[in-house]
């Protein structure tokens, strides 16, 4: 595990394998150790770098807005850091929205990149509407309450109790994260602009890896909208909520290394 410095604030990160560069990122009240079983499997073939997202994990806390071009920033330090001139970037949820904002800042440094269980989209006001309510909770001192409610949507319901390790890890790790980084992530996320033209535009290859049975985005309506660019494909996971690479491990990999390989 590697700690670097960015304004003088820390971001924890780590590197496994050899070969070409992957670079994970998480989603939303998760951290770096989310991908462990998918990255142990990914590096031996492949270098990995992920990251705890500024405000998540054991990175610092940079502000009350962690906006998504800021920490499209944040990756590239990293990627500078370790003197990775490309790589291939993969986002969950969150991530992707990062992902985004880095293709839009940074594309000469993808070869390609992957939205894992998300979408250019911008936030509808409902989903406003809930995170402005998470933010009030945590800052009444309740993100056990935040924590307890989005935890199991993570998961298929059906695939709740054939993961009730991962379930338990993934809250108590979740329940050390700093209440401001919560709230700075929460801000970021609703500010962020649509980048569905940006992503139908690329000329870069694209992966988009869907769960039939997201609890967070409707498969049906959401991916739908989703116009795909030139070099872009959709994997469908039929068995999946919105934790493919746990839920569905070996299919997502299968996924990623045929699609980048070629």
């Amino acid at each position: 595990m590697e700690t670097l410095l960015y304004k003088g604030k820390k971001i924890r990160y780590q590197v496994q394998g050899e070969g070409e560069t992957f670079f994970l990122l998480h989603g939303y009240l998760e951290s770096q150790e989310i991908w462990d079983s998918f990255a142990t499997e990914l590096s031996k073939y492949s270098r990995i770098i992920r990251i705890d997202l500024p405000g998540h994990g054991m990175s610092d806390v940079f502000g009350e807005i962690h906006s998504m071009e800021f920490m499209a920033d944040v990756v590239k330090h990293v990627l500078d850091f370790e003197k990775q001139e490309t790589c291939i970037l993969i986002g969950h949820s969150l991530g992707g929205y990062v992902t985004l904002a880095f293709l839009e800042k940074y594309p000469q440094y993808l070869k390609g990149f992957s939205l894992f269980h998300s979408h250019p989209f911008a936030d509808t006001e409902q989903v406003k509407a809930k995170r402005k309510k998470e933010i009030e909770l945590v800052k009444q001192g309740q993100k056990k309450t935040v924590v307890d409610a989005n935890t199991p949507k993570l998961f298929a319901d059906f695939n709740l109790s054939r993961f009730p390790d991962d379930l338990k890890k993934i809250k108590q790790n979740t329940l050390q994260f700093p209440d401001d980084g919560i709230i700075a992530n929460l801000n970021g996320m609703m500010q962020r602009p649509a980048r569905n033209i940006i992503l139908k535009e690329t000329d870069k290859p694209f992966l988009l890896i869907a769960g039939k049975y997201d609890n967070y985005i409707d498969y049906d309506k959401v991916i739908s909208q989703i116009d795909l660019p030139e070099k872009g494909k959709l994997v469908t996971l039929e068995h999946s909520g919105h934790l493919g690479f746990i839920e569905e491990r070996e299919k997502s990999l299968e996924e990623i290394y045929e699609f980048f390989s070629t």
